[in-house]
């Protein structure tokens, strides 16, 4: 059986965890900041597990974790 691929934009975008769950970065975070409260600014910057509706399609594209 061949090797199967990687998705490459995936790849980029999600880490997986030691325990196998996904690790993303929150979206809106680049610019724009000055409108946004520090608060939201500051919860921005961390990452975030992703959530389970997406986990097995992300998981997919990642076969080699």
């Amino acid at each position: 059986m061949p090797k199967m691929k990687t998705n490459k934009s995936a790849s980029k975008r999600f880490k997986l965890t030691k325990t196998g769950k996904i690790k993303r970065h929150k979206a809106f975070a680049s610019h724009l900041k000055t409108h946004k409260s520090a608060k939201r600014r500051r919860s921005l910057r961390r990452a975030e597990i992703l959530g389970p509706e997406d986990t097995d399609r992300v998981k997919r594209m990642l076969p080699y974790g």
